[in-house]
């Protein structure tokens, strides 16, 4: 008895001292590698807005501001200027309709709604099938890149009034207009090519452009809407 008395307090004392020194190296663990993680997505962050709104000489994270999507998402909208005046957005997006879960994207879009670029911020799809949406909706490029060098040409080509020869991408959703494109999935009755043996995360990516699109449009409608009747009637006041 005397022998298992004195153990016990031992155990007892052994997994104190482990599960403190366990803590106490977590703890160091987190803090020693918290800034570089949050650095780490401010850049990726601040990367992907260069990306899909190219040319802006403003700074979109210090007017950050966030809108309320119906799905009940919180997304981030970066305003692009250049010159003072507001050439896109850049909005987090996501959906939560992914074959494996969430998935998030930032997307360009012009002061009317048109798509300038995107980029896939997150996401756990299977790898060689649900990763393909990295550039599957993106222009080839006539150098053979993987369509950024295609995407901000055509940006650019928009913003001064260039044509341009759409060709018969059935994949590309760069250059179009939610409001006016069917944004779906072929299958779903839209004009979009899904992925090959992934048309769920297809599915899934277009409905995190589309809830992109919707919230930011409508709040820019509601918006305009206020401001013109504050306008009507300071008018009638006067």
């Amino acid at each position: 008895m005397s022998k298992r008395a004195s153990t016990l307090p031992n155990m007892v004392l052994t997994l104190i001292l482990i599960t403190s020194v366990a803590g106490g190296s977590l703890g160091f663990i987190y803090q020693a590698t918290k800034a570089p993680i949050e650095a780490s997505a401010v850049a990726k962050q601040q990367s992907a807005i260069k990306l899909v709104v190219p040319g802006f000489d403003n700074d979109p994270a210090a007017e950050m501001y966030e809108l309320q999507s119906a799905e009940g998402f919180t997304l981030k909208v970066f305003p692009a200027k250049r010159d003072g005046e507001l050439i896109g957005v850049a909005i987090e997006s996501m959906t939560n309709r992914g074959f494996s879960g969430d998935i998030k994207v930032m997307v360009g879009l012009e002061p009317d709604g048109t798509i300038i670029n995107y980029e896939v911020l997150e996401h756990r799809e299977t790898p060689g099938l649900g990763t393909k949406m990295y550039d599957w909706f993106k222009p080839a490029d006539d150098d053979g890149a993987d369509g950024e060098v295609g995407a901000v040409r055509a940006f650019f080509d928009r913003l001064f009034g260039i044509s341009q020869d759409d060709g018969d991408d059935s994949k590309n959703i760069l250059g179009k207009n939610p409001g006016t494109s069917t944004l779906l999935v072929k299958q779903d009755g839209g004009e979009v090519d899904a992925i090959t043996a992934a048309t769920i995360t297809a599915r899934a990516f277009l409905h995190a452009i589309e809830v992109a699109y919707t919230t930011y449009t409508q709040n820019t409608d509601a918006a305009s809407s206020a401001t013109t009747q504050i306008e009507n009637w300071e008018g009638d006041e006067q």
